[in-house]
């Protein structure tokens, strides 16, 4: 009887997970396929096996951020429910949390991988038209939805960048205020009209 060869078990979310965890301590730049094999604990191999190199992974990485960040998007949008301008809001829900200090790490060491190579930039052009297009084409004023989509994107580049940070009730404070904008409004008139839908 001839035996068979043994499954690969080596889950690439395990390898990516431990590329983030790199990139984030020493940067894209000094990741190494060695780094991450350690982290993963696994063999160097395995990692060549699937990335084939660290190009490669350093791409897998910022493609699985973008899955999941358009998977968190669109579960929020949906909460939203029917809603006017339900895909702003959504966003705005999602960038609710502040991110912490890992997050950072792992966002300004990927953006300098972003600035050297183009071919890594082609997934997140590819988002953000998604996503410009995706708010504009819904919302009831789509110019005021757009600026409250630019000026979000402003906000939560500061934090990422970690160049500012807005006390908590600040933040809630402005992101109420770019759901007003989105909507064509101020709060205070988005406040007034909340309130007469409720009398």
């Amino acid at each position: 009887m001839a035996l068979m060869a043994r499954p690969r078990v080596i889950d690439q979310d395990q390898v990516l997970d431990a590329a983030e965890a790199v990139v984030g301590r020493s940067g894209a730049a000094r990741m190494t396929l060695d780094a991450v094999a350690a982290e993963a604990g696994i063999g160097k191999a395995s990692v060549v096996y699937d990335f084939k190199s660290k190009q490669n992974l350093i791409k897998a990485v910022i493609e699985r951020k973008v899955r999941l960040e358009e998977e968190h998007i669109r579960s929020a949008v949906e909460h939203q429910g029917s809603r006017p301008n339900a895909e702003m809001l959504g966003r705005i829900a999602v960038a609710s949390d502040a991110p912490n200090d890992e997050t950072r790490a792992v966002a300004l060491n990927l953006c300098a991988a972003l600035a050297q190579d183009a071919d890594l930039r082609i997934d997140l052009k590819r988002f953000y038209e998604e996503q410009i297009a995706a708010v504009t084409g819904t919302a009831e004023k789509p110019r005021m939805a757009l600026l409250a989509f630019l000026a979000l994107e402003g906000f939560k580049m500061l934090e990422y960048f970690d160049f500012y940070h807005w006390p908590e009730a600040e933040r809630a404070s402005i992101l109420d205020d770019l759901a007003a904008l989105a909507a064509g409004g101020t709060r205070q008139q988005a406040n007034t009209e909340k309130v007469a839908s409720a009398a």
